[in-house]
């Protein structure tokens, strides 16, 4: 009996858990069908609790549970609050487009070119791909142990519009880890198998990679290779490259 009432606990606390993650998406969601993705907005409890079909007071509890978790900022004024979505919190959005993504588009596979010109990176590439938390995944999911640093190439119109359609498609997902020797935590991202189109890359492996976490903008797309990709293909800064990415 006592092994029996444990696995219901266990059970309720598994119920509540998904209840509370369903409840923080559907907030998540509405706000950012307010526009709180690109900029703050304004917005009382009252208007909130409608959106959400709730009391005033579950809202705002809502609203300081979604800032304690990280997953908005908000700003409170006199006649008001502002509230714009973290970083986080667009993640934890993203994360649940991809899960419908699954259901209604995996059959579908999407040929994406990329074209763009070099540029040079901020350099953090070179330190992030050597992390062991990274490269013990490139190694088991890509086949590879990347090149210290990445190609960094800034996009055309064409390309941005295909770089928002990676942001939905689910791709190789790499975990997120805790460095004790950092003393740091150390974000998730995904990324997708590419082909550069150059006889220098003929047979050679790479892959765009999408940070959680990321200082580029979005015309900047990340590329990983065994090889050091300007030296073996003799890029410069400026020159076009491109690739095609099948998801």
């Amino acid at each position: 009996m006592r092994c029996l009432s444990k696995l219901i606990n266990k059970k309720k606390k598994e119920e509540e858990k998904m209840k509370i993650s369903g409840e923080t998406t559907l907030s998540l969601r509405k706000l950012a069908l307010l526009g709180a993705v690109e900029q703050p907005v304004k917005l009382s409890a009252l208007q909130f609790a409608e959106m959400i079909n709730s009391s005033g007071q579950t809202a705002a509890r809502r609203l300081q549970e979604l800032e304690r978790e990280g997953f908005v900022h908000r700003r409170i004024t006199a006649d008001g609050q502002w509230i714009v979505l973290t970083k986080t919190g667009i993640v934890q959005l993203k994360e649940e487009c991809y899960e419908y993504q699954e259901i209604f588009f995996s059959a579908s596979s999407v040929e994406l070119e990329f074209v763009g010109r070099v540029i040079t990176g901020l350099g953090e590439g070179k330190y992030y791909t050597t992390l062991e938390g990274y490269k013990r995944q490139f190694e088991g999911k890509l086949g590879f142990t990347p090149f210290p640093g990445t190609l960094n190439l800034r996009l055309d119109a064409q390309g941005i519009a295909a770089r928002g359609i990676l942001d939905v498609r689910k791709g190789i997902k790499l975990e997120g880890f805790e460095s004790k020797r950092a003393k740091r935590t150390f974000g998730g991202g995904k990324c997708f198998p590419c082909k550069i189109a150059c006889n220098r890359a003929e047979g050679v492996k790479s892959a765009v990679i999408i940070p959680h976490r990321t200082h580029y903008p979005e015309d900047v797309l990340e590329i990983i290779s065994p090889i050091f990709l300007r030296c073996e293909l003799k890029l410069n800064d400026g020159d076009e490259v491109r690739a095609k990415v099948v998801t």
